[in-house]
């Protein structure tokens, strides 16, 4: 029997077995696609996102030749969301499609001896107190201690699980592609998600001469989401556009989505978990899908395998739930923001005029930036006011930074910590200002799950789980 069977080898299923395989737990990643697909898919990290990967040492190849963007969106609207003012070592998105992620952290795990076992469709699941048999399509049978699905939004998992996903189906339908064009010049200035005239369109560069294009309008609503999106269909949308500018060479790739918000009362069952788009869908309006589901991944992966090596009770998984449901729904709340802001409609461009107004102003768009990003998120608070937070990857006395130490995915004790230098207390909420000493226990997923101004306070065992020292 294995420890955990994660379903699903996207970013949110590749990193969680990343995670739990560095906990020292057995693990089997299981897909039921053949190989994997060269679709780009999803087009950004956000600040968060880069994070986890680099504590994890796993940013690598990624960082190279890839644009930096020092800002994100809001529907489109013309003030970018500045990154710049986040309390973070990487202050913008980094421009990278899904694929490549999805091969970077492939080969980490095979440098680890873990491979996808790809070809396996589930399709049972039966729990019991001391495991779960999951069954394929091919009669094949693996038992694991717990299963996790990341295998999407239509995942097997959990309808197997008997998991409800409440929510509404989308009111618009949408077409993403990669698309190779002529007519695109260096500096070509890309417009924003602008509706006109009862359409939405957006061009931006990928790699090696390849564009996203992302596109709606009335043709589009009219149309099965399961039908296949035709070459002229995206042809007729550019000219409609562009004109004679832009003329479309080749489809690389293309879908449709819709703006569907669905996500279940409850992230467990049992021995059985949903993470990732499993756990929610949503408009990819802003680029947090992808980002959502990997941070998913690293709040479950430590405590998942701190229950496996017998560190920690069951209990310390249904936080997994507690912390993070309400950021999924935070999510599908901004993202259905963000899809009225963009109905082409005169009352809707008043209010898009007034949301432009507010994102000039500092204090609100910082806000949004901190939403969009995931820099911003924060767990329920505790007796301190740093607990619950994020904690910034500060440089520590001996010249290491805190994302040097987390790289074990172990606990941190930071002690004598000067909670007011570098603006540590402000940017995390902490009023007291000018407190030297304290004492703060940083998760394995970079949040604080202890602190104290008191230097002799007796720090809790939290669960028997083992920590690193490392003095400020």
């Amino acid at each position: 029997m294995t420890d955990v069977l994660v379903v699903g080898a996207g970013p949110t299923g590749l990193l969680l077995a990343s995670e739990l395989v560095l906990a020292g737990a057995d693990v089997v990643l299981v897909d039921k696609a053949n190989e994997r697909s060269g679709q780009s898919k999803a087009l950004s990290l956000q600040p968060r996102s880069v994070e986890i990967l680099h504590s994890r040492g796993l940013l690598g190849s990624l960082l190279d030749d890839v644009p930096r963007l020092p800002a994100g969106h809001f529907a489109g609207l013309p003030v970018p969301l500045d990154y710049g003012v986040l309390d973070t070592r990487f202050p913008y998105q980094l421009g990278i499609p899904q694929l490549r992620i999805e091969q970077r952290l492939e080969e980490h795990l095979a440098g680890r001896g873990v491979g996808v076992c790809r070809g396996l469709e589930l399709t049972g699941l039966e729990q019991d107190e001391t495991g779960v048999r999951a069954t394929f399509s091919d009669a094949a049978e693996i038992r694991a201690g717990w299963v996790v699905g990341c295998d999407g939004a239509r995942s097997a998992v959990r309808k197997l699980a008997g998991i409800e996903f409440p929510g509404r189906d989308g009111r618009f339908s949408a077409v993403v592609a990669d698309v190779v064009v002529a007519g695109v010049e260096p500096g070509w200035e890309l417009p924003s998600l602008v509706p006109r005239d009862g359409a939405v369109m957006t061009m931006v560069p990928l790699e090696d001469g390849v564009h996203r294009a992302l596109f709606t309008g009335p043709e589009q609503q009219n149309l099965p989401k399961d039908l296949p999106v035709a070459f002229e269909e995206v042809a007729a949308a550019l000219r409609g556009w562009y004109g004679d500018e832009i003329v479309l060479r080749e489809l690389r790739y293309a879908s449709r989505f819709t703006d569907a918000a669905r996500q279940p009362e409850r992230y467990r069952v049992g021995r059985v978990f949903v993470a990732g788009d499993a756990a929610h869908v949503h408009s990819p309006t802003g680029g947090q899908g992808m980002n959502l589901g990997l941070q998913d991944a690293f709040n479950l992966g430590w405590k998942l395998g701190a229950v496996v090596r017998g560190e920690a009770g069951s209990g310390l998984l249904d936080s997994y739930h507690d912390e993070r449901h309400p950021v999924g729904r935070a999510v599908l709340g901004n993202t259905r923001a963000q899809g009225v802001l963009m109905v082409p409609d005169e009352d809707v461009a008043c209010l898009r005029e007034t949301f432009v107004e507010l994102l000039g102003v500092p204090e609100a768009n910082r806000l949004l930036a901190e939403q969009v990003s995931g820099i911003g998120v924060a767990y329920a608070p505790g007796d301190h006011p740093l607990v619950g937070r994020r904690m910034p990857d500060i440089t520590l006395a001996n010249g290491q930074t805190l994302a040097d130490r987390l790289r074990a995915g172990r606990h941190v004790l930071l002690e004598g910590m000067d909670l007011a230098a570098g603006g540590l207390g402000e940017a995390n909420g902490f009023a007291g200002g000018g407190v030297c000493g304290a004492r703060v226990l940083v998760r394995p997923d970079g949040y604080v799950g202890w602190a104290s101004d008191d230097p002799r306070a007796v720090v809790p065992e939290v669960g028997g789980l083992p920590r690193v020292t490392a003095g400020s």
